[in-house]
């Protein structure tokens, strides 16, 4: 796992850009300690930053492929890399290196852009054609891996994050405006906006060429539940228990040791089983726990590690440990976020690395892919009840889905109806799933200043998703077209990102995910509903195929969303010093996105503890993360020096 930066000019400086483009990788340094190579060609400059997994000794990058005339920098792993490697030397092709890196480059020079469908794996990777002086960048089936890229003045510069690109001399940095209402109402840019003004996201499943000064970029996979499959429910168990087992043997090739995050709930526990039964030896896992008991799950991880035999270390997560660091959580975001977190997850990959651990498997994925999440149920739930909207007892199975938050769980009917009956006859709406997320999310938006609401031009954030959807949405079920939005529009965008590679590397550690193996995620896509959504029973086939080989405590156990604290943010008492100055109604003003005196009210109410509710929870999120990612990036930025020398480069090479 890497970090990747470059420029293409074509009237490139190449003495004043070398230092650039070391600026730019010793921003990102984090993700790739270990050692540092750079390239330098006619009109471009590349390298990365490494973290040593695969071929210790002879992985270091740039690397070309045999007739030297591409060059790669590569993020992530390619895990079917020996299978393609075979495939290639039966072809005549030959190799200097063990890594996947070298596999990669050499694909492409043999299949161009179509090596992209034979990739299993998590990548964003830039590769030069010295020929013909073209560059071609692409990122993997679900963004797990990020890229970014930006034009400056006829440079067109990438890199594996935003800050980066700021190194670059007399690049604007902004707030994208229309990227923030996005955000306050999806949870996320969408896709290829970022929250800075002209930055832009290589969308996943989507390559990028460069030629002649003609920048195109096209889809090349695409998740579809267009076809379902007719079989049975054991063919679907055992077909898809071989496909998990596989996808997770791939994930285990590594030349340093592999560990397992163990949460205590059913995909991390199922992992962390198949992983003891393709490799009984000792297994670490490791977990998050809490103070506060509402969000705590110690006693299922306990459980789940005794049950497997792993060696269990666990982070306890206090309050002021995600107040003291969410400033730090944040520059490593590069995005505002609605919750608190993904801080416990930056604590844990922190735990991880301080074992001497750099690579962790992990359960994320299953939960989209099998209709894990109480939003899918949710869905389900609002189109019986909208076939008879007067029910008194429809609406009372909303209940069991949310145990853990005391307001739902005593509610009466009329009150569901008020919470839950938003637009409840709208079902054919085709973001019918996401209509009350998006609601809620979207009164952050009562707190911006008329002045920067006057400059977004009343603008409405729907026109962006509406030519996202495929030919095909209107005519899938309900639960499909939820999938495909929790996937497309939250997955990437904030799970894969903000609590999945953003807060893994910002310690050096990579996340593996055998739940998002393309082939899961095109298996699970075909399967019928009931297998998935089995009633208001979630992950149906994947309890089954966990029966007796976990505690039935687990499998049983009620769905517990993660969560982590949020009022302690302004608690006078324990408030951090960064976070007190941010909110402050001078600093507020001075940034001109929120109303100072709209603020003031909010933070009252958490001092005098009134009435809070979810969506008091996600403002506060949300505003004390745009205010730290503003001070931190638009006007702050500068005074603090990319640290250049902490790269170790190994290599530099002129083609």
């Amino acid at each position: 796992m890497c970090g990747i930066a470059g420029i293409y000019s074509p009237s490139l400086r190449i003495p004043s850009f070398h230092d650039t483009l070391k600026r730019m990788l010793a921003r990102i340094h984090y993700r790739g300690p270990d050692e540092c190579g750079i390239v330098t060609g006619k009109n471009l400059l590349m390298g990365n930053v490494r973290l040593n997994i695969i071929d210790l000794q002879g992985g270091t990058q740039p690397v070309c492929d045999q007739s030297e005339r591409y060059w790669i920098v590569f993020n992530g792993e390619i895990f079917n890399y020996i299978e393609l490697r075979e495939e290639l030397e039966q072809k005549g092709y030959w190799f200097k290196t063990k890594s996947d890196t070298e596999v990669l480059v050499q694909l492409y020079a043999v299949y161009g852009e179509s090596c992209l469908t034979k990739l299993n794996g998590q990548f964003a990777f830039a590769i030069w054609d010295k020929k013909t002086h073209e560059l071609f960048l692409a990122r993997d089936r679900v963004g797990i891996r990020p890229l970014f890229y930006t034009y400056q003045k006829g440079n067109f510069l990438f890199a594996s994050e935003v800050k980066s690109l700021f190194e670059f001399p007399g690049l604007p940095r902004e707030i994208n405006n229309k990227a923030l209402i996005q955000i306050f109402t999806f949870w996320t840019p969408v896709s290829p906006n970022t929250v800075f003004k002209n930055v832009f996201e290589l969308p996943p499943g989507h390559y990028l060429k460069l030629s002649k000064g003609k920048l195109t970029i096209r889809r090349y996979w695409e998740l579809s539940f267009s076809s379902v499959k007719e079989t049975s429910p054991e063919k679907a168990q055992k077909e898809f228990g071989e496909l998990l087992y596989d996808a997770i043997r791939l994930r285990l090739r590594s030349d340093v040791p592999v560990a397992a995050y163990l949460s205590g709930g059913l995909d991390s526990t199922a992992t962390t089983c198949m992983i003891k039964d393709l490799q009984p030896q000792n297994l670490q896992t490791f977990s998050i726990g809490f103070k506060e008991a509402q969000y705590d799950e110690t006693n299922y991880q306990n459980e789940a590690s005794k049950f497997l035999d792993t060696t269990h270390k666990r982070f306890v997560c206090e309050n002021n440990d995600i107040t003291e660091h969410f400033g730090r959580i944040i520059w490593h975001t590069e995005t505002p976020v609605i919750r608190t977190a993904p801080a416990p997850m930056y604590f844990l990959s922190r735990l991880v690395r301080e074992n001497g651990i750099k690579v962790v498997i992990t359960g994320e994925g299953a939960d989209e892919m099998l209709a894990g999440y109480n939003i899918f149920k949710e869905t389900i739930i609002r189109h019986f009840w909208a076939k008879h909207p007067d029910s008194k007892f429809r609406p009372l199975l909303l209940k069991k889905l949310y145990p853990y938050i005391p307001y739902i769980k005593s509610a009466s009917p009329g009150m569901l109806k008020l919470f839950f009956g938003f637009q409840l006859e709208e079902t054919s709406s085709p973001y019918y799933s996401h209509l009350i997320r998006w609601n809620n999310t979207s009164r952050i938006k009562n707190f911006l200043s008329q002045e920067f609401l006057c400059n977004s031009n009343n603008y409405d954030p729907f026109e962006e998703v509406n030519g996202l959807l495929p030919d095909t949405f209107n005519s899938w079920t309900p639960l499909a077209k939820a999938q495909w939005l929790e996937i497309n529009m939250f997955m990437s965008g904030y799970l894969l990102s903000s609590q999945g590679d953003r807060m893994a590397m910002a310690n050096s550690v990579e996340g593996r995910y055998p739940f998002l193996d393309h082939r899961i995620i095109e298996y699970a896509a075909s399967l019928p509903a009931d297998l998935k959504l089995n009633g208001l029973s979630e992950k149906y086939i994947l309890k089954k195929i966990m029966n007796q080989k976990i505690p039935e405590s687990i499998i049983k156990r009620p769905k517990q969303a993660y969560r982590a604290p949020v009022s302690h943010m302004v608690n006078k008492s324990k408030v951090s010093k960064a976070i007190k100055a941010i909110l402050c109604p001078s600093m507020i003003k001075d940034f001109g996105i929120f109303d100072p005196i709209k603020i003031q009210w909010l933070k009252q109410k958490y001092t005098l503890g009134q009435n809070i509710s979810e969506v008091n929870d996600m403002a506060l999120i949300g505003i004390v993360s745009t205010q730290l990612l503003y001070d931190q990036f638009i006007r702050n930025f500068s005074k603090e020096k990319a640290p250049v020398e902490k790269l170790n480069i190994k290599k530099e090479i002129s083609i």
